[in-house]
């Protein structure tokens, strides 16, 4: 028989109160709740996680230890769960080689297509891949740029070897790599290098011919510089390593394929005159045009699957991407609905899907496409959970929980489950907001003055010159790929280095920082409390001196245990407290420096009275992160979290302008207007403060709107309308003036 329900029973995850509910199956239920009330907690750390581990279950012990490990849940039990398909904001990564068509698998239909019908015959679609060796160029190997040594920045010529005339790092005199040099016997090394001959330079820059140098306990075949560096493919690299090696080489595209990535073989076969890298480098948009207007019957059979793909892509309103496009480029939101594509072209059946906050980053227009996406899902016979805020998709749920109260300890309760219509009269936080709107801003701020950006050409900006106020609150306006990152975080804050920009890449994730070290408050801690007890301010680091041994000062254990599940526990010494026990007897207004780490920002804000503390503790407050703990790792944060925390560490800086992307992401519908106040009181303090945003309640109330479009891609590029709220209805090509206005069905209140 089959169960209608997923039935968890006594749920205890991070702030979840023992919670059991009851979620129809084969329906849409949105999950809505402050930010920190237990939505994630419930969905991703509990759901989704046993339902990843139950599934992990099924594979052999051998194939296991190649799955992530997802550790059991605090709950007592979770029954009738489906597989599952978690589709959430972390970017697709993938390095150079990885491109929206490559992910999606959209890619692949193409090849098919040109190996059945492009002319000249060239065989098998994998030799229209740019990531076989039978399909790749062979001068980039199918990444399209090649990466060479800038010698002016590599070295300095009026040196020798042993004076360090290798600026590389790696290169420094006596480390291991400047050795191969220095003891090949081909070099002397007291020369400077401007004296070489040409031989020896040759040797010095390309090598010796596959020639081995012996050193006292082995042979090493010796490579020259360019040939050392020309084989390291930077996007296998790490950051460190990545950073240092662009700052001695210089990319170009590459001089064989210009940026195409494949050999000439399978660049000269075309369809309608055009090869499979030039429809790559088309638009979505124009790529189903192209397609629709092929008639050979061959032809015809690939080209309707491909645009059933590619509509996938234009009704999700990324329209504007290239299938060329590499997916490192894609925004947090951008990411999500290319995953949902991905998964959209599959037809399984009684999957679980699980998304979160799919809105982000989508212009009110696009949300409806979103929608239709969602209930084609479910209506394929899958369950859809989504976590999300935005009063649109909430309206489509078949059912909604909602989580509260409010945030951390005073959350984690289901306070209500049933329909739409019923949610508004409920009298929950969330209820209570949907049907309120802030209105159109009349009177704005006087501008101070003005900031040009001129004749700016870069991706799709169409020779865009504007004026930015300062001293006003800004917003940048248009649907997704109109050109308001390219124009803000690309050109604008290039011109104005000294800007301060909080954006949504992730916050430091490793597992040792945490809101204390991040905002810089945790030295200011460890001085009060050496202050208090006379001891040294270094042992009360739970990364130096006071760490506990058994756990290096990080509360929990992990326990590898090979082919089955690997653990996480508290600490057996310092019982998940991070310190040795003779740093826990010192206190400070009586307490230990582990309960102050334990402390939410709430409970700290009225216990630290030290002037250096006090203000950044009120700044994490009023962004409305009071549930977080003080040591809480980072890694536990969602993006919205990430960025209101970088807000807060920066709210009490000196910056005259500030830069904000989507500051309302992850955000529920009541901490909205806490947000304005924030922004409100730095415009109110003499900065000049630029938002990109989608949120229409945000838009109302900015004084000055910068408006981009009309669409995506190539479509849009245009600044359509800059000046007051209340006039952008007045322009016919804008969309956000569309949606500007109040709410048809509910207006304010």
């Amino acid at each position: 028989m089959s169960h209608a329900f997923i039935e968890i029973h006594g749920a205890r995850e991070n702030n979840l109160k023992n919670v059991s509910l009851r979620i129809p199956k084969e329906k849409i239920t949105v999950f809505t709740g402050v930010s920190g009330s237990g939505k994630s907690s419930l969905v991703f750390d509990t759901i989704a996680a046993e339902a990843q581990r139950q599934l992990n279950e099924t594979f052999t012990a051998f194939a296991q230890g190649f799955l992530p490990h997802y550790g059991q849940p605090d709950v007592d039990r979770i029954e009738h769960l489906n597989a599952p398909i978690i589709i959430d904001q972390k970017r697709v990564g993938g390095g150079s080689r990885s491109t929206v068509g490559t992910y999606t698998d959209i890619a692949s239909f193409l090849r098919v297509l040109f190996s059945r019908v492009g002319q000249p015959h060239v065989g098998a679609a994998f030799r229209f891949s740019f990531n076989t060796p039978q399909g790749m160029c062979p001068e980039c190997e199918g990444i399209g740029k090649t990466v060479q040594i800038d010698l002016d920045k590599f070295l300095d010529r009026s040196k020798s070897l042993n004076q360090g005339a290798i600026l590389h790092p790696d290169f420094k005199v006596g480390k291991w790599m400047w050795k191969v040099y220095a003891q090949s016997g081909f070099f002397d090394n007291d020369k400077p290098l401007e004296q070489y001959s040409d031989e020896e330079m040759q040797i010095l820059l390309y090598g010796a011919g596959g020639r081995k140098v012996s050193f006292s306990d082995f042979n090493l075949t010796y490579l020259g510089l360019m040939e050392r560096f020309t084989k390291k493919d930077s996007a296998t690299m790490s950051e460190r390593n990545r950073a240092v090696f662009e700052q001695f080489t210089t990319t170009l595209t590459c001089p064989v394929c210009h940026g195409q990535r494949l050999n000439q073989e399978a660049l000269a076969c075309k369809i309608d005159g055009r090869n499979i890298a030039e429809l790559s480098d088309l638009e979505s948009v124009a790529l189903v045009e192209f397609l629709k207007r092929l008639d050979d019957p061959v032809a015809r059979r690939v080209a309707d699957k491909l645009i059933e793909r590619l509509e996938h892509l234009v009704d999700i309103g990324l329209g504007y991407l290239s299938l060329s496009r590499e997916t490192a480029t894609l925004s947090g939101g951008e990411s999500q609905r290319i995953k949902m594509v991905r998964h959209l072209g599959n037809s399984l059946t009684n999957m679980l899907y699980i998304l979160d906050e799919p809105s982000v980053g989508l212009h009110a227009r696009d949300v409806g496409r979103l929608n239709g996406l969602l209930r084609k899902l479910c209506d394929k016979g899958n369950t859809v959970l989504v976590v999300e805020h935005d009063p649109d998709v909430i309206r489509i749920a078949d059912h909604i929980v909602d989580m509260g109260p409010a945030a951390g300890t005073h959350g984690g309760e289901v306070v209500f489950e049933g329909t739409y219509e019923a949610l508004k009269t409920s009298g929950t936080l969330t209820g209570r907001h949907l049907g309120q709107h802030l209105p159109i801003k009349q009177k704005g701020r006087p501008p101070t003055g003005w900031m040009t950006v001129e004749h700016a050409t870069l991706h799709n900006l169409k020779d865009v010159t504007v004026q930015i106020p300062t001293g006003v609150l800004t917003v940048v306006t248009g649907v997704a790929g109109s050109g308001k990152s390219t124009l803000i975080n690309d050109i604008f804050v290039e011109q104005h280095p000294d800007a301060v920009v909080i954006d949504q890449s992730r916050v430091g994730a490793n597992s040792r920082s945490a809101p204390a070290t991040y905002t810089g408050i945790m030295d200011e801690i460890r001085k009060s409390f050496a202050k208090a007890s006379g001891a040294p301010a270094s042992l009360f680091s739970f990364n130096s001196e006071g760490s506990c041994p058994n756990c290096n000062g990080l509360g929990v254990v992990y326990t590898d245990l090979a082919f089955m599940e690997g653990i996480s526990t508290p600490c057996e010494v310092c019982e998940g407290k991070r310190y040795k026990a003779e740093v826990l007897i010192h206190t400070l207004r009586g307490k230990t420096i582990s309960d102050v780490l334990d402390m939410t920002v709430e409970e700290a804000v009225p216990f630290f009275t030290e002037k250096k503390i006090q203000p950044v503790l009120q700044a994490l407050f009023d962004v409305g992160l009071s549930y977080l703990k003080l040591g809480q790792p980072l890694s536990t944060l969602s993006g919205g979290e990430g960025q209101r925390l970088k807000l807060a560490t920066e709210l009490h800086k000196q910056g005259s302008i500030y830069v904000m992307d989507e500051p309302t992401t992850g955000l529920h519908l009541s901490d909205i207007g806490l947000i304005m106040k924030i922004i409100d009181r730095l415009v109110d303090a003499g900065n000049s403060v630029i938002l990109i945003e989608h949120h229409l309640d945000v838009i109302r109330q900015a004084d000055w709107i910068i408006d981009l479009g009309p669409e995506g891609g190539s479509g849009g590029g245009e600044v359509l309308f800059s000046g007051p709220p209340g006039k952008l209805q007045d322009e016919p090509r804008s969309i956000t003036g569309r949606f500007i206005g109040p709410p048809v069905q509910e207006m304010s209140i």
